[in-house]
């Protein structure tokens, strides 16, 4: 009886499978969204307010998520203190990605030299030009500041990350040790998380409309006028990054015994967003989730996740130590190579926890400028223009990095199915099944 139902149910077609892919929307969003801005660029920056509106969204429910996840992870831990190894060794990792990314960009940098050629003159440039968000200086004491809520339920309720993640923890923490007594809250708190994934997934359906607003108006604003001059610094850029994941992550995933083009073809719609929109926490709830799916245990997934996005950031690195050399080449400023690894321990400090805020790393960028004093501020000037498509390349690294820091720390812990991330990634399916996903809630707080 089954078997003629099934046969006798009309079978969709490729084409309207493919519609219905959450990455192909995504993909005809950016097309579409391209051509709009070329071709009506009045129009084109009308529809600014799409990507702001699904920004938002996304905004509203990151901070559930974090919240959802990490304290029901830290509560049903048999053992405090693997959340306590969990952390320490995804901060080690964090920092040892970050200095080779930054190493990296600086390598090229020097072998290429982008800037050089220009001969700008300091006195012909316009402090004015420099966004005013370049002024908000990232500082370690600023940065515990923000580590610290105003209230336990403000943390819950705002939209730093951090704070949300500290606050989290305790609360995972304090659930643990309360034991039975704690036991009814956390079953809520579990009953909350599905409800929460299931508005998630209702704001990533919006993902094409955010998509077409932002590709219409970068294109709308900027066009082509911005690449002339600086057309080989965003090459560079591009194919560093391009390297970056295939060499680095490549390696880092074959270590693992895991396809990174697996991977890749698993998390595109997220890759896809996180690229169209310029924002990695468009994508944080949904790479929860998919993670989960893949495999990784949710007390890792819960600790590396939101953490990644704030120490995490190896796109970003690879930014840093490039466009302040390309600055200096452009102003014929010779740094030497003590300069320049001072350079990077200043980095180094300053990029971490600005995940949060908008254009994060230009404000790294002009942090350490101020710092070293090598470089005037009105420098930044000359990449102002190109910054949103440079970090095209860094928002793509900084999400597929985060998610193969959780495959590697999960692996680290025992804590990583891999025979179900295999059976996912060599799966032709992008939408995982129903009972693959009831299987990740399931397994959620092992």
């Amino acid at each position: 009886m089954t078997s003629t139902h099934t046969a006798g149910r009309p079978q969709r077609s490729r084409l309207s499978r493919l519609i219905h892919e959450l990455w192909f929307q995504v993909v005809l969003a950016a097309v579409l969204g391209i051509a709009v801005g070329i071709l009506a660029p009045g129009l084109g920056e009308d529809l600014k307010p799409l990507n702001d509106w699904f920004i938002a969204l996304v905004k509203m429910i990151v901070i559930p998520v974090v919240f959802c996840v990490v304290t029901t992870g830290i509560a049903s831990m048999d053992n405090l203190r693997k959340a306590g190894r969990i952390g320490v060794k995804a901060i080690g990792y964090f920092l040892v990605l970050s200095l080779a990314s930054m190493l990296i960009g600086l390598v090229v940098a020097n072998i290429f030299q982008p800037g050089s050629g220009l001969h700008v003159d300091p006195s012909s440039l316009n402090a004015d030009d420099v966004p005013k968000t370049a002024a908000e200086h990232a500082t370690f004491t600023g940065f515990v500041s923000s580590l610290i809520p105003a209230s336990l339920l403000g943390a819950i309720t705002g939209d730093a990350i951090l704070s949300a993640l500290m606050v989290s923890i305790v609360f995972g923490v304090a659930l643990n040790m309360a034991g039975e007594e704690g036991a009814p809250l956390t079953g809520g708190i579990k009953a909350l998380s599905d409800v929460v994934f299931r508005i998630v997934g209702w704001v990533m359906r919006l993902a094409p409309l955010g998509t077409f607003g932002a590709l219409a108006t970068v294109v709308a604003t900027y066009g082509a006028e911005s690449l002339k001059q600086l057309g080989f610094l965003i090459i560079l850029f591009t194919a560093t990054c391009i390297i970056y994941v295939l060499v680095v992550l490549g390696a880092i995933m074959r270590a693992c015994r895991l396809s990174l083009f697996g991977l890749m073809r698993f998390l595109k719609a997220e890759l896809l967003v996180a690229l169209s929109t310029c924002s990695s926490e468009a994508v944080l709830p949904q790479l929860v989730r998919k993670l989960e799916i893949l495999g990784v245990g949710r007390p890792v997934v819960g600790i590396v996740i939101p953490s990644g996005f704030s120490f995490n950031l190896d796109g970003s690195a690879v930014y840093l130590t490039m466009a302040s050399l390309f600055l200096a080449q452009a102003m014929g400023i010779d740094l030497s190579w003590q300069q320049q690894l001072i350079m990077v321990g200043v980095m180094m400090l300053t990029s971490k926890g600005t995940a949060g805020i908008a254009g994060g790393a230009f404000i790294v960028l002009a942090s350490t400028v101020t710092a070293v004093g090598h470089i005037p501020l009105a420098a930044l000037s000359l990449i102002v223009g190109i910054d949103r498509i440079l970090n095209e390349g860094r928002v793509f690294i900084n999400v597929l990095g985060n998610a193969v820091a959780t495959i590697v720390i999960g692996k680290w812990e025992n804590d990583f199915d891999t025979e179900q991330a295999r059976k996912v990634l060599h799966s032709r399916t992008t939408t995982p099944p129903q009972a693959d996903l009831d299987t990740a809630k399931v397994g959620a707080g092992k």
